[in-house]
């Protein structure tokens, strides 16, 4: 009986021992994917503890972090995200949203340019950064930048030019 219980322990030790970040990641994603963004967090953190350098796992936690209003923690991991990939653009288009839930409107400005310049066809930047403008009074630019979100296909960004460029 105390061999099969050490056997069992073992067992259990080496298969925990055996998930590796991917896993952790893929877990973690479906969840996300299902709205369990608390145990998705869980596995993104299980994810980075096994390889710190895990890009998509900081920016995927983000956006779950987003999700549950940790904004903060988001934008913890939206900028090591970017520390880690400065060509990602979709960090930069995640931390913007965190800038602006935070009233932070010239700094949602900045990473949306910075989106922009990785990937100037993201209509969600553009959408964005309408709105930062319109925040600090700019209505030009904010209306340039809705016509050019709706141009790329923005929904949103057709009620916020009605709404905002009249």
């Amino acid at each position: 009986m105390k061999n099969l219980l050490l056997l069992s322990f073992i067992m259990i030790s080496f298969s925990s021992w055996s998930q590796t970040a991917e896993i952790y990641f893929n877990r973690a994603f479906n969840k996300a994917a299902n709205g369990n963004y608390k145990s998705a967090i869980t596995d993104y953190t299980k994810a980075i503890g096994k390889n710190s350098k895990f890009v998509e796992a900081y920016q995927n936690r983000g956006v779950a972090k987003y999700q549950l209003n940790d904004l903060q923690g988001a934008m913890t991991d939206f900028s090591k995200t970017i520390e880690l990939d400065n060509m990602n653009a979709d960090a930069f288009t995640g931390r913007a949203n965190v800038n602006f839930k935070l009233s932070k409107f010239k700094e949602a400005i900045e990473d949306c340019t910075s989106s922009l310049s990785l990937n100037p066809r993201d209509y969600v930047a553009y959408n964005l950064r309408g709105l930062a403008y319109n925040k600090i009074g700019d209505k030009a630019k904010s209306c340039k930048d809705f016509l050019k979100a709706i141009e790329l296909g923005s929904q949103s960004a057709i009620k916020n030019k009605s709404t905002f460029c009249k």
